[in-house]
């Protein structure tokens, strides 16, 4: 580090009204900037960093402000980062027909209770995986650097240079905000085209490659650094190099329907991709999650115990020092069970007027058993590998299946003998819900621990951290069914009937919502699942066996994500992570290098922010438009400005796509005086 936190005899200023509200206001901006992000591109982006500097650069006015305070306000703001990823399931209830919308207040009370209750179950698993471990927690490190710089204003001897930080890294979030912002403007008007992708018949066979001009994408990848990103072309090679190739070449029809015939190239290679390359991918991230969940089972029992034991000495009069006061394990189990009552009450309303209604108290009970359970052993895995990889990079995507695939093979054994075929599709809905309470669960108490370990590093109290947390949870799960229903009206998801040419991809929850179907409907293709498995094993090893020679890694999650993810976004986050390594590599030959690479990160969070909140902002403009509010030529584009055979559209977007980045990057690196 290269500094010290500010030591515990200052006066403390920590959990105020001001801190959480500021807190609020940034998680209502980054939860609209990562559904729209997440759903897009299947990649959501932790808020920490540029939470804490619009915070220090906010409450430097106060006097009695503290980076304690500062703590509390970019851990409210980061429940923005990880809350978003109830897109990654809910959206499929959409895409099974159950739902035509967002209710907002089912939609509100599985993010705010599920969320609750992961901050809760972070607790315990503070102790196995922050406290008691050495795991890295990259965001979290670099989070608690951002505030120690920021403190060192109230230094003296540290004022000016952190203060000349501080300013630097408020314009870096702003202008990459602005920069990105107005090149998806540009985009909107039809004048630069979004994507460029190229497929070619490989003999009988055929493959492709696409890259999204995206300035949010190449945020993302520097984002998740050069070993990630790495991972992540491994993985795009293997899908588009190898798996494509070969699977158009050797045709495997999915059980009961012929493989379709192709003349286009483009067409038969994504088909492959969206219905078998991807199910290879859903394989090997269960692979790598079950493996992670296997590691943890002793750290996970000595951070309970050592809970336990805390619990105990506070009782006996004990003063613990400030960084082990916990929410007490006691509450902590008062609280965890009163959140079961609300999900019964969503559970009861979900299957209410259906099929499965008559069995609504076996149904209930199961249901908080497997939140109960699942949610915690899912919990853990993502906090395993948000400590080794970033919580941008935990395994979410993958704790997803193995959580649906779960929901649904109990659902299938103990309630389907009972309500037949009649009651498939609420199965398969109800699936989909519990496993999207899981999901919150799970991502709420992996941020959590993001954010603990940063309190770690500045000496803050982690149960007024948890407390804050709350608060997030709650202005988070506010906004995200509007946004979710705005996007839907705007664009749609992938999948969902009447959805436009320009529907949001959505990944993550079209495979989940496919892959119950598949379960529940009786119609599973284990084949590319087990072939999946397998491959996860082979890259499992790889990575131990690279660990221990003490190479870059390969983390198996990584690689999966680039074979089920779209070219599109990979390639593209592969180029950031890439752009990322060289200008931290260039940084490192400056004196002043530590503060011009923290600034790098912060503005590769900017190009994220302002592309996504533009796009949220257009998709109200063409919900208008499709509701008949005003005319235009093309409700998908109202801006538009030219048709879509404009035949500059892909130079004019290569060459301002690459100039901007290059661009850009001179720039972050000059913000800071050598």
């Amino acid at each position: 580090m290269a500094n010290t936190p500010p030591s515990s005899t200052s006066k403390r200023v920590e959990l105020t009204v001001r801190g959480v509200l500021l807190g609020a206001a940034i998680t209502v901006l980054f939860t609209a900037a990562n559904v729209y992000l997440g759903l897009q591109s299947g990649l959501t982006f932790a808020s920490s960093i540029p939470a804490a500097v619009i915070s220090m650069a906010v409450l430097r006015g106060f006097k009695t402000s503290t980076i304690w305070e500062n703590n509390i306000v970019q851990t409210v703001a980061s429940a923005a980062g990880t809350l978003s990823s109830i897109i990654f399931v809910l959206p499929g209830l959409l895409m099974i027909g159950w739902w035509t919308g967002f209710p907002f207040w089912q939609s509100f009370l599985v993010c705010a209770v599920g969320g609750v209750l992961g901050v809760m179950y972070s607790i315990p698993l503070r102790r196995a995986l922050v406290t008691q471990s050495d795991l890295p927690y990259p965001e979290g490190v670099a989070a608690a650097e951002v505030l120690i710089v920021g403190a060192g204003a109230r230094d003296p001897s540290q004022a000016e240079a952190a203060a000349a930080e501080g300013k630097a890294g408020l314009s870096a979030v702003f202008w990459g905000s602005v920069a990105s912002a107005l090149y998806a403007a540009v985009v909107a008007t039809k004048l630069f085209v979004g994507e460029a992708a190229k497929y070619v018949r490989v003999g009988a066979g055929a493959t492709g490659l696409g890259f999204n001009l995206q300035f949010a994408l190449l945020g993302a990848g520097h984002l998740v650094g050069l070993s990630v990103g790495v991972a992540m072309g491994v993985g795009l090679l293997i899908a588009w190099g190898v798996l494509v190739p070969y699977l158009t070449l050797f045709p495997y029809p999915a059980p009961g329907a012929p493989m379709p015939h192709f003349d286009d190239a483009a067409k038969f290679a994504l088909y492959v991709w969206k219905h078998q390359v991807r199910f290879i991918g859903a394989g090997c991230i269960g692979a790598a999650a079950l493996w992670s969940l296997a590691k943890l089972a002793v750290p996970l029992w000595g951070g309970l115990t050592s809970a336990l034991s805390a619990a105990e000495r506070r009782k006996a009069g004990e003063a613990l020092d400030i960084v082990e006061q916990d929410i007490p394990i006691g509450w902590v189990a008062v609280i965890s069970a009163a959140c079961l009552i609300p999900l019964a009450g969503l559970i009861l309303s979900f299957i209410a007027g259906g099929p499965l209604q008559p069995y609504a108290i076996p149904i209930v009970a199961g249901g908080l058993v497997f939140i109960t359970v699942v949610g915690f052993l899912v919990a853990a895995v993502c906090g395993y590998m948000a400590g080794l990889i970033g919580s941008s990079n935990s395994p979410v995507s993958g704790l997803g299946i193995l959580g649906v695939a779960s929901a649904s093979g109990l659902l299938l054994i103990f309630v389907k003998p009972l309500v037949g075929e009649a009651g498939v599709q609420a199965l398969i809905a109800l699936a989909l819900f519990l496993t999207s309470v899981v999901f919150t669960v799970a991502t709420i108490s992996n941020d959590n621990l993001q954010d603990l370990k940063t309190g770690q590093l500045v000496g803050a109290t982690p149960w007024r951290q948890q407390v804050a947390l709350v608060f997030g949870v709650i202005a988070g799960a506010a906004v995200i069914p509007p946004i979710l229903d705005l996007l839907n009206k705007a664009y749609g998801f992938t999948g969902v009937p009447g959805a436009g040419a320009h529907a949001l991809n959505a990944p993550q929850a079209v495979l989940i919502s496919t892959l119950a179907k598949q379960l529940i409907g009786g119609q599973p293709d284990w084949t590319m699942l087990g072939l999946g498995f397998l491959l996860g094993g082979v890259l499992i090893a790889a990575d131990e066996g690279l660990g221990r020679m003490g190479r870059i890694r390969i983390p198996p999650l990584a690689v999966a994500l680039g074979i089920y993810l779209p070219s599109g976004t990979i390639s593209t986050v592969v180029v950031g992570a890439l752009a990322g390594w060289a200008y931290d590599k260039a940084m490192d030959k400056r004196p002043n290098g530590d503060a011009a690479k923290r600034i790098g990160v912060i503005m590769a969070s900017g190009l994220i922010v302002g592309e996504s909140l533009f796009s949220v902002a257009i998709a109200g403009a063409i919900a208008l438009a499709k509701s008949g509010a005003f005319k235009v030529a093309d409700t998908d584009f109202p801006l538009g400005l030219v048709g879509d055979d404009f035949a500059l559209a892909m130079p004019l977007a290569a060459a301002a796509f690459i100039a901007g980045m290059v661009g850009l990057y001179v720039w972050a690196g000059r913000l800071i005086k050598r």
